[in-house]
C-alpha cells in the first residue's frame, strides 16, 4: 500500500516487452474513453475505458479499481501499458480503470479501506456495491463485451479486488487480489502493535490528493526529509507527536493522525478488517504475493486462508514467489539485493500463471488445471505445487534457543540459564547497514552480519547442517523473557547463514561477499505490551519472567547442507519499526522524550522457561 512510487511503476512498466513498444501497441490497438458511472446513491465515479479498435468480435472485461489515480487524464493520453501485463494486453480485452469513491476525479467522500457491510439495508454502500454497480453499467453499456468480467489489483487496488469478491454480480467470473491490504493494524500500519514508521510516514503526502471533496487531477508534493539518512531523520524527530507540528502535512492528514490516535486494536481498526467478510464468493479466485513483500505479506496469506475457509468448493489458487511488493508485475524476478533466484520468476508468472488464469475463466482458452498452491521454494530455487497450504506433510518441531548462542532441536537442560542484552532506544539497532530514507525493498534478504556483531542483539545458530532442512508454513516465536523496564519490543529474525566458501552471485554488491552471508529469511516484531491482549495492553512487571508469543509469517525455504540456521533477538529495528520508550505509557506516540530509557532484557533458555521457535519441517 504505502510505497506510492513503486506502485506507479507496477502499473506502468513490464518486462517481456519494452515500455515504448507497450505504449505504441496500446495506442495502435485501443480506443480510450472517459466516462462517469453513477452508483446507486447518485455518486459518479470517474472511469477510464480502453476498447479494442477491432469491433468485429466481442471481448471480456478486465477491471481495476484504484485510489492511486487512473491517470493520464484526457483524450489521446494513454497509459504506458494496459492490464495486469503486456502479455494480456496483447491477448485482447476491454480494460477498465476506475478512481474509487472520493479519490482524484471521482465524486463522493473517501474512506480508507471503507468498512464492508454484510447485511445491507436500503441506501447502504460499500466497495462491493460500487463494484457491482460499475460491473452492471459496463456489461449493459459496452456494445461488444462478452458479459464476462475479471478484476485484479495490487496492494491498495488489491484491497478493492478483495472487497469486490463479495459483489455477487453474475458477470464477475474471476478475481485476483494481489498483495491485498486486509487488516491495517496487523499489516500496513502495525505488526503486533509495533508501528511501521517510514512505511507510513512517507506515504501519506502523496496519498492525500484532496480535502475539499471536489474531483481533481492534482496531488500533494512528497514530503521533504532534507536528508537521505532516515535513521538520522527519525531519531532527530523524537517522539512521533512532534510530527503533528508539520502543518503542511502530518498535522492535518486524517489518516496519519488516525494511526497516532489508535495504537491499540480498537473498534476503529476492527472495522478496517476485510478478512471477516469473505463470504458467499461464487467465482474463481487467485491470490498472489511475494515472500519478500515488506508491505502486505500478512494480507496475502490471511486473504487466501479467509477465502479458503469461508468458501469451500470454489477454485481458490494461491501463488507466492520470491518477490517484493508487486515484484511479479514488473522486472524479471531473478534477483533481489544480493540474492539470486536462478530463474526469471516474474516473467514465468506473467506468461504461464496469470495469463492462463484470466484467459481460461474469461475466454475459455486453455484448461482449468491450476495448482491449489504454487509456491517458489527459496534456497533451492524451484517452483513447487501443493494440494493445500501449509502442506499437511510438514511436521511441527521446536527449535530451541540455548546457552552460548546455540540453536538446536534438542530441548535445554534443567540448569537455570538466560542471555541478556541492554537495549537503548536512543541508540537503536539500525534496520539496515546502509543509508536509506525509507524502507528499502531488499531489506528482507539483507546480510545481518552487522547486527550479529552488536551487543544489543542476541544471536543463536545451529551447527553446520549435515542435511537440507526445508521449513514450510508459518513460524511461531515462543519467548520467555524478562525486562527491567515496563515495556519492550521483541524482534525475531530467522536467518540462513551461508558457508564460508560460498561464491558471489552476478548481482552481489561490490562491497559484499556471499561467503558467510547471513541472509534474513523472515522477521517479525511484537510490542510487548500487547503480549496478552492486542485490545488492552498491560505493562511488564520488572524482572518477572513472562511469555511473549507471536507469529512470524510463512516461508518455504530450504537451509541447505553446509549452511546454518540462525535466530537473532533484539528490541529495536530502526527506523523500519518506531522506538519503544521501554516505559509503559498509554499511547507511545504521545510519549515524552524523557520516557525513553535503557533497559536490560533477558531471554531464558532452561527447561522450565524454554524459548523456542515452532517450525514446520517438510521432509
Amino acid at each position: 500500500m504505502k510505497n506510492f512510487v513503486s506502485l506507479v511503476l507496477i502499473f506502468c512498466s513490464f518486462v517481456g516487452f519494452s515500455q515504448t513498444n507497450d505504449a505504441d501497441y496500446a495506442r495502435k490497438n485501443y480506443i480510450k474513453k472517459e466516462i462517469y458511472v453513477s452508483m446507486r446513491d447518485g455518486v459518479k465515479l470517474f472511469t477510464s475505458i480502453y476498447l479494442p479498435k477491432d469491433s468485429t468480435k466481442k471481448y471480456p472485461i478486465l477491471m481495476q479499481r484504484t485510489p492511486y489515480s487512473v491517470a493520464p487524464y484526457g483524450d489521446g493520453k494513454y497509459r504506458n501499458s494496459l492490464g495486469p501485463s503486456a502479455e494480456l494486453m496483447r491477448d485482447g480485452y476491454i480494460f477498465v480503470y476506475q478512481d474509487v469513491r472520493g479519490r482524484w476525479m471521482s465524486e463522493g467522500i473517501f474512506a480508507e479501506m471503507r468498512p464492508h457491510i454484510d447485511e445491507k439495508k436500503a441506501g447502504d454502500i460499500d466497495e462491493s456495491t460500487d463494484t457491482y454497480d460499475t460491473i452492471e453499467w459496463l456489461v449493459k453499456s459496452l456494445s461488444y463485451n462478452t458479459g464476462k468480467l475479471g478484476m485484479w489489483g495490487i496492494s491498495y487496488p488489491g484491497f478493492y479486488a478483495s472487497a469486490g469478491l463479495m459483489a455477487g454480480h453474475p458477470a464477475l467470473v474471476a478475481s485476483s487480489p494481489q498483495a491485498p491490504m486486509a487488516d491495517l493494524w496487523r499489516d500496513d500500519s502495525f505488526h503486533n502493535g509495533a508501528f511501521m514508521l517510514p512505511h507510513n510516514f512517507g506515504f501519506y503526502p502523496s496519498f492525500t490528493n484532496r480535502t475539499d471533496g471536489k474531483p481533481t487531477q492534482s496531488y500533494n508534493k512528497p514530503f521533504s526529509f532534507g536528508t537521505p539518512d532516515g535513521y538520522k531523520y527519525y531519531l532527530n524527530l523524537g517522539p512521533l507527536k512532534n510530527s503533528l507540528n508539520f502543518a503542511d502535512y502530518h498535522g492535518k492528514d486524517p489518516y496519519w493522525k488516525a494511526n497516532l490516535e489508535h495504537p491499540n486494536y480498537d473498534e476503529f481498526w476492527k472495522a478496517h478488517n476485510i478478512l471477516n467478510h469473505h463470504n458467499k464468493i461464487k467465482h474463481a479466485v487467485m491470490i498472489v504475493g511475494g515472500w519478500y513483500d515488506a508491505e502486505d505479506l500478512y494480507g496475502t496469506f490471511k486473504t487466501y486462508q479467509s477465502v479458503e475457509a469461508k468458501n469451500p468448493g470454489i477454485s481458490n489458487t494461491f501463488v507466492v514467489g520470491p518477490w517484493v511488493h508487486g515484484g511479479w508485475a514488473r522486472g524479471d524476478g531473478e534477483t533481489l539485493g544480493n540474492v539470486n533466484f536462478g530463474q526469471k520468476t516474474a516473467i514465468y508468472y506473467r506468461e504461464n500463471i496469470e495469463r492462463k488464469f484470466f484467459n481460461y475463466y474469461l475466454k475459455g482458452e486453455g484448461d482449468n488445471v491450476f495448482a491449489e498452491a504454487l509456491m517458489y521454494e527459496t534456497g533451492t530455487n524451484k517452483w513447487r505445487n501443493f494440494t493445500e497450504w501449509p502442506p499437511k506433510a510438514a511436521k511441527e518441531k521446536d527449535l530451541f534457543l540455548l546457552p552460548n548462542g546455540k540453536l538446536s532441536f534438542d530441548a535445554p537442560s534443567d540448569k537455570k540459564s538466560f542471555s541478556e542484552y541492554i537495549s537503548d532506544p536512543n541508540k537503536p539497532v539500525p534496520s539496515s547497514d546502509y543509508i536509506t530514507s525509507g524502507m528499502p525493498r531488499e531489506y528482507m534478504v539483507d546480510d545481518q552480519r552487522f547486527a550479529s556483531r552488536r551487543p544489543d542483539v542476541l544471536t543463536f545458530q545451529t551447527d553446520i547442517l549435515e542435511n537440507d532442512i526445508t521449513l514450510a508454513g508459518n513460524i511461531l516465536a515462543n519467548l520467555k523473557v524478562s525486562t527491567t523496564g515496563t515495556d519492550a519490543d521483541f524482534i525475531v529474525k530467522v536467518i540462513d547463514v551461508y558457508p564460508d566458501d560460498a561464491k558471489d552471485n552476478a548481482n552481489t554488491a561490490k562491497h559484499i561477499k556471499m561467503a558467510g552471508y547471513q541472509q534474513m529469511v523472515r522477521s517479525e516484531a511484537m510490542r510487548g505490551k500487547f503480549r496478552k491482549s492486542i485490545e488492552n495492553p498491560v505493562p511488564f512487571k520488572p524482572n518477572k519472567v513472562e511469555e511473549v508469543n507471536f507469529e512470524l509469517q510463512d516461508i518455504l525455504h530450504t537451509f541447505q547442507k553446509g549452511h546454518r540456521i540462525m535466530v537473532q533477538v533484539q528490541s529495536t529495528f530502526f527506523p523500519i519499526i518506531d522506538r519503544n520508550p521501554q516505559k509503559f505509557v498509554p499511547n507511545i506516540f504521545f510519549a515524552e522524550s524523557s520516557d525513553f530509557q535503557s533497559a536490560t532484557h533477558k531471554v531464558y533458555h532452561e527447561k522450565k522457561n524454554a524459548s523456542s521457535l515452532k517450525v514446520r519441517i517438510l521432509e
